[in-house]
């Protein structure tokens, strides 16, 4: 692995709507250390923010990182950066010199996560089937959140690649009756019905109005907080339901992003959805949808699956891409 320019730390962060997570990660290392959490609408620009990280984590202006990776929730191809969910822009290039930087890179968040997977610990991992992954072959991320990310690594004699995809919003593909009749629920305010509508936060509420109206219930729309209660809290059949097909919708979409990318080298399920409901999930029909291709059978059953339970991911990822030609 290179180690920071001079001995010096790198900078790394996991940069969201709300939260802007910093650290720093020492010369010929990986794990980040000194990790802050601030607020980006306390902060104007991405630069005071990284300042300011700088600041409470007592770097002094001689120990100042020359390189950094900035792990970022919007596309990330040119040189003018304008997040998603906040206001903060900014030019990558302005930014370098701003910080007298070396080297900056500015990922993906979701490229972060692919970076760190390869890395993650056994007891930042909950498995749920699959046999032994197979060193150098693909790895697939499926990440039901607040939409669905999908995405991958690749490996060649460089090092690892990762692949930002688009794959949340291909259309969503029923295998059963009652999918058929949710699918047509939902033809009904949608032209496009893409697997996003279905596995996301507003997917499980798109999915308990769907399975309300199937079944002739009553009640109000519910948010995805007050169907996960009323299924794991109260016992109410409708929300037990509605997550129990979340998770069966969930492996076969799994399943076909290992297919599609020929991921022999494991699936990771991300994003803060799964891991708030792991003892259903390990009960529920994912597993056998992700298995359920027809002749690929024996060669999905093969493919291990595990939920990602890290605390901070794409700090790792982000330090991970920094170096990741010489890992």
């Amino acid at each position: 692995m290179s180690s920071g320019q001079n001995g010096r730390y790198t900078l790394v962060a996991d940069i969201g709507g709300t939260n802007a997570r910093f650290a720093l990660v020492a010369p010929g290392q990986l794990q980040p250390e000194q990790q802050i959490t601030l607020a980006v609408d306390d902060f104007d620009t991405i630069d005071a923010a990284i300042r300011a990280y700088l600041e409470q984590a007592g770097i002094g202006h001689d120990e100042t990182p020359r390189e950094a990776c900035l792990a970022i929730a919007c596309p990330t191809s040119r040189d003018w950066i304008s997040m998603t969910n906040n206001g903060w822009s900014f030019s990558r290039e302005a930014l370098q010199r701003s910080l007298a930087l070396e080297q900056l890179q500015v990922i993906n968040d979701y490229a972060a996560q692919a970076y760190a997977a390869p890395h993650l610990k056994a007891d930042e991992l909950f498995r749920v089937g699959g046999g032994e992954a197979l060193t150098g072959h693909p790895i697939a991320l499926v990440g039901p959140g607040t939409g669905l990310g999908v995405g991958g690594l690749i490996f060649d004699n460089q090092g690892q690649v990762a692949l930002v995809t688009e794959g949340g919003h291909v259309d969503f593909a029923p295998t059963t009756e009652l999918e058929i009749d949710i699918l047509r629920y939902l033809l009904r305010y949608h032209e496009h019905v893409s697997a996003e509508r279905l596995l996301s936060g507003m997917g499980l509420t798109n999915l308990h109005k769907a399975l309300t109206d199937i079944r002739g219930a009553t009640g109000g729309p519910l948010t995805p907080a007050q169907i996960s209660a009323g299924a794991l809290e109260r016992g109410d059949a409708i929300c037990r339901e509605t997550l129990e097909i979340f998770c069966a919708m969930l492996g076969s979409v799994a399943g076909n992003t290992a297919l599609t990318l020929g991921a022999q080298g494991g699936v990771f399920i991300t994003g803060g959805i799964i891991p708030r409901m792991l003892d259903l999930f390990a009960t529920s029909q994912f597993r056998a949808r992700f298995e359920a291709k027809g002749r690929f059978r024996d060669y999905m059953a093969a493919i291990p699956t595990q939920v990602v339970i890290a605390a901070q991911p794409g700090l790792l990822g982000a330090s991970a891409a920094l170096h990741r030609h010489s890992l």
